[in-house]
Protein backbone atom coordinates (compact mmCIF):
# COMPACT_ATOMS: atom_id res chain seq x y z
CA UNK A 1 0.00 0.00 0.00
CA UNK A 2 2.80 2.17 0.80
CA UNK A 3 4.58 1.60 -2.48
CA UNK A 4 1.29 2.38 -4.71
CA UNK A 5 0.69 5.54 -2.38
CA UNK A 6 3.87 6.75 -3.32
CA UNK A 7 3.53 5.92 -7.14
CA UNK A 8 0.23 8.14 -6.89
CA UNK A 9 1.78 11.03 -5.50
CA UNK A 10 4.61 11.03 -7.89
CA UNK A 11 2.02 10.52 -10.68
CA UNK A 12 -0.45 12.94 -9.29
CA UNK A 13 0.79 16.45 -9.77
CA UNK A 14 1.95 15.38 -13.47
CA UNK A 15 -1.70 14.04 -14.37
CA UNK A 16 -3.40 17.35 -12.60
CA UNK A 17 -1.49 19.32 -14.98
CA UNK A 18 -1.94 17.94 -17.98
CA UNK A 19 -5.78 17.77 -16.96
CA UNK A 20 -5.64 21.79 -16.25
CA UNK A 21 -3.63 22.50 -19.53
CA UNK A 22 -6.22 20.18 -21.68
CA UNK A 23 -9.47 22.52 -19.88
CA UNK A 24 -8.01 25.78 -20.58
CA UNK A 25 -6.85 24.45 -24.02
CA UNK A 26 -11.00 23.75 -23.90
CA UNK A 27 -11.57 27.28 -22.96
CA UNK A 28 -9.25 28.96 -25.08
CA UNK A 29 -10.96 26.73 -28.46
CA UNK A 30 -14.18 27.88 -27.42
CA UNK A 31 -13.76 31.31 -27.59
CA UNK A 32 -11.67 30.95 -30.63
CA UNK A 33 -14.42 30.05 -32.75
CA UNK A 34 -16.44 32.63 -34.39
CA UNK A 35 -19.40 30.41 -34.05
CA UNK A 36 -19.14 30.50 -30.56
CA UNK A 37 -18.33 33.91 -29.97
CA UNK A 38 -21.75 35.43 -30.86
CA UNK A 39 -23.69 33.42 -28.35
CA UNK A 40 -22.18 34.89 -25.41
CA UNK A 41 -25.20 36.79 -24.94
CA UNK A 42 -27.22 33.74 -24.19
CA UNK A 43 -25.23 31.98 -21.24
CA UNK A 44 -26.87 28.48 -22.05
CA UNK A 45 -26.55 28.52 -25.53
CA UNK A 46 -23.19 29.74 -25.23
CA UNK A 47 -21.99 27.39 -23.16
CA UNK A 48 -23.27 24.42 -25.15
CA UNK A 49 -21.87 25.79 -27.83
CA UNK A 50 -18.01 25.85 -26.55
CA UNK A 51 -18.70 22.67 -25.21
CA UNK A 52 -19.71 20.95 -28.70
CA UNK A 53 -17.02 23.42 -29.82
CA UNK A 54 -14.18 22.54 -27.32
CA UNK A 55 -14.92 18.60 -27.97
CA UNK A 56 -15.25 18.61 -31.37
CA UNK A 57 -11.41 19.48 -31.51
CA UNK A 58 -10.19 16.79 -28.46
CA UNK A 59 -12.32 14.43 -30.20
CA UNK A 60 -10.30 15.01 -33.90
CA UNK A 61 -7.07 14.71 -31.67
CA UNK A 62 -7.79 11.72 -29.83
CA UNK A 63 -8.75 10.93 -33.79
CA UNK A 64 -5.52 11.99 -35.20
CA UNK A 65 -3.39 10.30 -32.08
CA UNK A 66 -4.78 7.45 -30.92
CA UNK A 67 -7.80 5.57 -33.08
CA UNK A 68 -9.58 6.49 -36.12
CA UNK A 69 -12.83 4.53 -36.66
CA UNK A 70 -12.79 5.91 -39.92
CA UNK A 71 -10.07 4.14 -40.81
CA UNK A 72 -11.90 0.38 -40.17
CA UNK A 73 -12.43 -1.32 -43.38
CA UNK A 74 -12.93 -4.91 -44.18
CA UNK A 75 -13.40 -5.75 -40.40
CA UNK A 76 -9.43 -4.90 -39.91
CA UNK A 77 -10.24 -3.33 -36.15
CA UNK A 78 -6.24 -2.72 -35.84
CA UNK A 79 -6.33 -0.65 -38.84
CA UNK A 80 -8.06 1.96 -36.71
CA UNK A 81 -4.63 2.13 -34.39
CA UNK A 82 -2.69 3.65 -37.21
CA UNK A 83 -2.93 7.12 -35.71
CA UNK A 84 -1.29 5.62 -32.90
CA UNK A 85 0.86 4.33 -34.68
CA UNK A 86 2.08 7.83 -36.07
CA UNK A 87 2.42 8.60 -32.56
CA UNK A 88 4.71 6.53 -30.94
CA UNK A 89 7.31 6.86 -34.16
CA UNK A 90 6.72 10.46 -33.18
CA UNK A 91 7.65 9.81 -29.36
CA UNK A 92 10.62 7.25 -30.19
CA UNK A 93 13.27 10.31 -30.99
CA UNK A 94 11.54 12.75 -28.34
CA UNK A 95 12.11 9.56 -25.96
CA UNK A 96 15.81 9.60 -26.55
CA UNK A 97 16.58 13.24 -26.25
CA UNK A 98 14.13 13.73 -23.07
CA UNK A 99 16.59 10.94 -21.64
CA UNK A 100 19.69 12.63 -22.30
CA UNK A 101 17.94 15.71 -20.42
CA UNK A 102 16.86 13.42 -17.53
CA UNK A 103 19.88 11.98 -16.84
CA UNK A 104 21.96 15.03 -16.57
CA UNK A 105 19.14 16.54 -14.02
CA UNK A 106 19.99 13.85 -12.30
CA UNK A 107 23.86 14.61 -11.87
CA UNK A 108 22.55 18.69 -10.99
CA UNK A 109 23.65 19.41 -14.65
CA UNK A 110 21.11 21.39 -17.35
CA UNK A 111 21.46 19.73 -20.44
CA UNK A 112 19.91 22.21 -22.77
CA UNK A 113 22.25 21.11 -25.62
CA UNK A 114 20.31 18.60 -26.93
CA UNK A 115 18.97 20.19 -30.01
CA UNK A 116 22.85 20.67 -31.12
CA UNK A 117 23.56 17.10 -29.79
CA UNK A 118 20.24 15.96 -32.11
CA UNK A 119 21.68 17.50 -34.99
CA UNK A 120 25.51 15.99 -34.69
CA UNK A 121 23.98 12.30 -34.26
CA UNK A 122 21.64 13.21 -37.85
CA UNK A 123 25.09 14.31 -39.83
CA UNK A 124 26.81 10.62 -38.09
CA UNK A 125 23.87 8.23 -38.86
CA UNK A 126 23.33 10.45 -42.50
CA UNK A 127 27.04 10.57 -43.79
CA UNK A 128 27.29 6.68 -42.96
CA UNK A 129 23.91 5.97 -44.45
CA UNK A 130 24.26 7.71 -48.09
CA UNK A 131 28.17 7.10 -48.10
CA UNK A 132 28.41 3.13 -48.05
CA UNK A 133 27.16 0.41 -49.10
CA UNK A 134 26.89 -2.53 -46.67
CA UNK A 135 24.53 -5.49 -45.70
CA UNK A 136 21.23 -3.94 -43.96
CA UNK A 137 21.84 -5.01 -40.46
CA UNK A 138 25.82 -4.02 -40.46
CA UNK A 139 25.07 -1.00 -42.21
CA UNK A 140 22.29 0.04 -39.62
CA UNK A 141 24.60 -0.87 -36.81
CA UNK A 142 27.62 1.52 -38.08
CA UNK A 143 25.12 4.56 -38.66
CA UNK A 144 23.70 4.15 -35.03
CA UNK A 145 27.42 3.93 -33.49
CA UNK A 146 28.66 6.69 -35.64
CA UNK A 147 26.02 8.51 -34.40
CA UNK A 148 26.35 8.18 -31.29
CA UNK A 149 30.32 8.80 -31.27
CA UNK A 150 29.98 12.31 -32.63
CA UNK A 151 27.08 13.15 -30.48
CA UNK A 152 28.79 11.95 -27.21
CA UNK A 153 31.49 13.75 -28.55
CA UNK A 154 29.41 16.83 -28.57
CA UNK A 155 28.47 16.62 -25.00
CA UNK A 156 31.42 15.39 -23.51
CA UNK A 157 33.36 18.89 -24.36
CA UNK A 158 30.42 20.79 -22.76
CA UNK A 159 31.26 18.26 -19.35
CA UNK A 160 34.96 18.99 -20.06
CA UNK A 161 34.62 22.86 -20.32
CA UNK A 162 32.78 22.83 -17.27
CA UNK A 163 35.14 20.45 -15.23
CA UNK A 164 38.19 22.19 -16.40
CA UNK A 165 36.99 26.02 -16.94
CA UNK A 166 34.10 25.98 -14.91
CA UNK A 167 32.55 26.99 -17.93
CA UNK A 168 28.45 26.98 -16.98
CA UNK A 169 26.70 24.11 -19.08
CA UNK A 170 24.07 26.45 -19.62
CA UNK A 171 25.52 28.95 -21.36
CA UNK A 172 27.66 26.35 -23.26
CA UNK A 173 24.86 24.30 -24.45
CA UNK A 174 22.67 26.83 -25.29
CA UNK A 175 25.41 28.78 -27.92
CA UNK A 176 26.55 25.06 -29.04
CA UNK A 177 23.19 24.74 -30.26
CA UNK A 178 23.98 27.92 -32.52
CA UNK A 179 26.99 26.47 -33.46
CA UNK A 180 25.33 23.06 -34.54
CA UNK A 181 22.60 24.38 -36.46
CA UNK A 182 24.79 26.72 -38.79
CA UNK A 183 27.51 24.32 -38.86
CA UNK A 184 24.95 21.98 -40.62
CA UNK A 185 23.71 24.60 -42.86
CA UNK A 186 27.06 24.76 -43.82
CA UNK A 187 27.89 21.47 -44.20
CA UNK A 188 24.74 20.88 -46.69
CA UNK A 189 26.37 23.19 -49.07
CA UNK A 190 29.66 21.42 -49.66
CA UNK A 191 29.81 18.52 -52.26
CA UNK A 192 30.24 15.39 -49.93
CA UNK A 193 26.50 16.56 -48.19
CA UNK A 194 25.06 18.72 -50.95
CA UNK A 195 22.48 16.08 -53.10
CA UNK A 196 23.62 16.30 -56.95
CA UNK A 197 21.80 18.64 -58.66
CA UNK A 198 19.70 19.94 -55.76
CA UNK A 199 19.51 23.77 -55.73
CA UNK A 200 18.45 23.66 -51.81
CA UNK A 201 20.55 22.47 -48.94
CA UNK A 202 20.01 18.87 -49.49
CA UNK A 203 21.89 15.39 -48.24
CA UNK A 204 21.41 12.36 -50.40
CA UNK A 205 18.88 10.43 -49.46
CA UNK A 206 20.38 6.96 -47.27
CA UNK A 207 20.53 3.66 -48.45
CA UNK A 208 17.95 1.06 -48.19
CA UNK A 209 20.02 -1.04 -46.13
CA UNK A 210 20.89 1.71 -43.47
CA UNK A 211 17.15 2.39 -42.64
CA UNK A 212 15.28 0.94 -39.92
CA UNK A 213 13.01 -1.87 -40.49
CA UNK A 214 9.09 -1.45 -40.01
CA UNK A 215 7.64 -4.28 -38.12
CA UNK A 216 4.02 -3.51 -38.68
CA UNK A 217 4.06 -3.92 -42.90
CA UNK A 218 4.99 -1.59 -45.51
CA UNK A 219 1.73 0.49 -45.32
CA UNK A 220 2.73 1.62 -41.18
CA UNK A 221 6.03 3.78 -41.11
CA UNK A 222 6.78 2.35 -36.89
CA UNK A 223 9.78 0.99 -37.12
CA UNK A 224 12.55 -0.63 -34.58
CA UNK A 225 13.25 2.31 -33.43
CA UNK A 226 11.04 2.17 -30.80
CA UNK A 227 12.48 -0.36 -29.36
CA UNK A 228 16.11 1.26 -29.70
CA UNK A 229 14.08 4.25 -27.35
CA UNK A 230 12.39 0.92 -24.64
CA UNK A 231 16.16 -0.49 -24.27
CA UNK A 232 17.86 3.15 -23.73
CA UNK A 233 15.11 3.86 -21.31
CA UNK A 234 15.92 0.82 -19.30
CA UNK A 235 19.90 1.43 -19.70
CA UNK A 236 19.37 4.84 -18.16
CA UNK A 237 16.92 3.39 -15.41
CA UNK A 238 19.73 0.55 -14.75
CA UNK A 239 22.13 3.00 -14.73
CA UNK A 240 20.74 5.64 -12.23
CA UNK A 241 19.45 3.13 -10.05
CA UNK A 242 21.64 -0.59 -10.08
CA UNK A 243 25.21 0.34 -11.36
CA UNK A 244 27.88 2.38 -9.02
CA UNK A 245 28.31 4.55 -11.48
CA UNK A 246 24.74 5.57 -11.39
CA UNK A 247 25.07 6.27 -7.38
CA UNK A 248 28.27 8.61 -8.00
CA UNK A 249 26.45 10.44 -10.78
CA UNK A 250 23.39 10.85 -8.11
CA UNK A 251 25.62 12.48 -5.43
CA UNK A 252 27.16 14.49 -7.49
CA UNK A 253 23.63 15.77 -8.41
CA UNK A 254 23.05 16.05 -4.55
CA UNK A 255 25.86 17.75 -3.19
CA UNK A 256 29.39 17.89 -5.18
CA UNK A 257 30.86 18.90 -2.45
CA UNK A 258 30.17 16.34 -0.39
CA UNK A 259 30.60 13.98 -3.35
CA UNK A 260 34.15 15.10 -3.89
CA UNK A 261 34.93 14.51 -0.49
CA UNK A 262 34.00 11.18 -0.27
CA UNK A 263 36.61 10.52 -3.13
CA UNK A 264 34.50 10.69 -6.10
CA UNK A 265 35.75 12.70 -8.73
CA UNK A 266 33.30 15.39 -9.68
CA UNK A 267 34.86 16.40 -12.87
CA UNK A 268 35.24 13.00 -14.83
CA UNK A 269 31.75 12.84 -13.84
CA UNK A 270 30.63 15.99 -15.10
CA UNK A 271 31.97 15.25 -18.14
CA UNK A 272 31.20 11.32 -18.25
CA UNK A 273 27.32 12.42 -17.91
CA UNK A 274 27.36 15.00 -20.27
CA UNK A 275 29.37 12.78 -23.13
CA UNK A 276 26.54 9.91 -22.31
CA UNK A 277 23.35 12.52 -22.17
CA UNK A 278 24.90 13.50 -25.59
CA UNK A 279 24.75 9.96 -27.24
CA UNK A 280 21.01 9.93 -25.70
CA UNK A 281 20.44 12.71 -27.98
CA UNK A 282 22.54 11.50 -31.33
CA UNK A 283 20.56 8.40 -30.79
CA UNK A 284 17.49 10.13 -31.01
CA UNK A 285 18.88 12.25 -34.35
CA UNK A 286 19.77 8.63 -36.16
CA UNK A 287 16.44 7.41 -35.17
CA UNK A 288 14.67 10.12 -36.76
CA UNK A 289 17.27 10.39 -39.67
CA UNK A 290 17.16 6.33 -40.48
CA UNK A 291 13.29 5.49 -39.66
CA UNK A 292 11.30 8.29 -40.68
CA UNK A 293 12.76 11.55 -42.50
CA UNK A 294 15.44 9.23 -44.14
CA UNK A 295 17.74 12.73 -45.77
CA UNK A 296 19.56 15.21 -43.71
CA UNK A 297 17.90 18.59 -43.73
CA UNK A 298 18.76 21.55 -42.48
CA UNK A 299 15.66 21.57 -40.19
CA UNK A 300 16.36 17.70 -39.11
CA UNK A 301 15.78 18.38 -35.36
CA UNK A 302 13.08 20.27 -35.46
CA UNK A 303 12.32 21.13 -31.67
CA UNK A 304 12.77 17.75 -30.79
CA UNK A 305 15.80 19.25 -28.29
CA UNK A 306 13.88 21.72 -27.03
CA UNK A 307 10.72 19.50 -26.44
CA UNK A 308 13.15 17.29 -24.56
CA UNK A 309 13.43 19.60 -22.25
CA UNK A 310 9.54 19.76 -21.22
CA UNK A 311 9.35 16.16 -21.74
CA UNK A 312 12.64 15.81 -18.87
CA UNK A 313 10.50 18.42 -16.58
CA UNK A 314 7.03 16.10 -16.74
CA UNK A 315 8.57 12.92 -16.53
CA UNK A 316 9.96 14.56 -13.23
CA UNK A 317 13.63 13.58 -14.41
CA UNK A 318 12.75 9.83 -14.08
CA UNK A 319 12.80 7.65 -17.19
CA UNK A 320 10.01 5.72 -16.89
CA UNK A 321 8.19 9.08 -16.39
CA UNK A 322 9.90 10.65 -19.11
CA UNK A 323 8.57 7.94 -21.66
CA UNK A 324 5.26 8.83 -20.98
CA UNK A 325 5.64 12.07 -20.87
CA UNK A 326 7.33 12.13 -24.74
CA UNK A 327 4.36 9.55 -25.97
CA UNK A 328 1.87 12.29 -24.70
CA UNK A 329 3.82 15.01 -26.60
CA UNK A 330 4.10 12.80 -29.48
CA UNK A 331 0.16 11.97 -29.45
CA UNK A 332 -0.27 16.09 -29.52
CA UNK A 333 1.79 16.40 -32.75
CA UNK A 334 0.21 13.90 -34.55
CA UNK A 335 -3.28 14.66 -33.09
CA UNK A 336 -2.78 18.68 -33.58
CA UNK A 337 -2.85 18.03 -38.00
CA UNK A 338 -6.03 16.12 -37.49
CA UNK A 339 -7.74 18.46 -35.46
CA UNK A 340 -6.64 21.70 -37.61
CA UNK A 341 -7.87 19.75 -40.77
CA UNK A 342 -11.18 18.47 -38.91
CA UNK A 343 -12.46 21.68 -36.75
CA UNK A 344 -10.14 24.39 -38.49
CA UNK A 345 -8.41 25.08 -34.78
CA UNK A 346 -5.27 26.21 -35.90
CA UNK A 347 -2.00 23.96 -34.83
CA UNK A 348 -0.94 26.44 -32.28
CA UNK A 349 -3.53 25.41 -29.83
CA UNK A 350 -1.48 22.11 -29.18
CA UNK A 351 1.54 24.28 -28.91
CA UNK A 352 -0.14 26.57 -26.45
CA UNK A 353 -1.48 23.15 -24.45
CA UNK A 354 2.45 22.15 -24.33
CA UNK A 355 3.02 25.39 -23.09
CA UNK A 356 0.43 25.52 -20.48
CA UNK A 357 1.66 21.74 -19.11
CA UNK A 358 4.91 23.32 -18.37
CA UNK A 359 3.27 26.40 -16.81
CA UNK A 360 1.61 23.92 -14.75
CA UNK A 361 4.51 21.45 -14.02
CA UNK A 362 6.47 24.64 -12.62
CA UNK A 363 4.25 25.90 -10.01
CA UNK A 364 3.17 22.80 -8.19
CA UNK A 365 1.73 24.81 -5.58
CA UNK A 366 -0.76 26.65 -7.74
CA UNK A 367 -2.16 22.97 -9.20
CA UNK A 368 -2.68 21.94 -5.33
CA UNK A 369 -4.47 25.75 -4.75
CA UNK A 370 -6.91 25.24 -7.30
CA UNK A 371 -7.41 21.51 -6.32
CA UNK A 372 -6.98 21.94 -2.80
CA UNK A 373 -4.31 18.98 -2.00
CA UNK A 374 -2.51 19.12 1.18
CA UNK A 375 -0.25 16.95 2.43
CA UNK A 376 1.40 16.16 -1.01
CA UNK A 377 4.78 17.39 -1.58
CA UNK A 378 5.86 18.65 -4.65
CA UNK A 379 8.71 16.95 -5.33
CA UNK A 380 9.46 18.63 -8.79
CA UNK A 381 11.75 21.38 -8.60
CA UNK A 382 14.39 23.07 -10.18
CA UNK A 383 17.07 24.97 -8.71
CA UNK A 384 20.83 26.47 -9.02
CA UNK A 385 22.09 23.20 -7.39
CA UNK A 386 20.26 21.13 -10.01
CA UNK A 387 17.14 18.76 -9.75
CA UNK A 388 15.08 18.09 -7.02
CA UNK A 389 12.47 15.37 -7.30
Amino acid sequence: MKILSKALTKISLPLLAFVLAVFSGGILIAFSDREVLPLIGSPWKFFTAALHSAGNAYLALFQGSIFDSNLVKDGSFLRGFYPLSESLLIATPLILAGLSVTLAFKAGLFNIGAQGQFIFGAIGASYIGFSFDLPPVFHVLLALITAIVFSALWGGFVGLLKAKTGAHEVIVTIMLNYVATFFLLWLLKTHIFLRPRALNPLAPPVHDSAKLPQFLGSGVRLNIGIFIAILATYFVWWLLNRSTWGFRFRAVGANAAAARTAGISVAFVTTAVMAISGALAGLGGAVQTLGSQFELTPDVAGSFGFDAITVALLGRANPIGTVFAAILFGALRAGGLTMQANTQNPIDIVLVIQALIVLFISAPELVKFIFRLKGIKSGTSVTSKGWNG
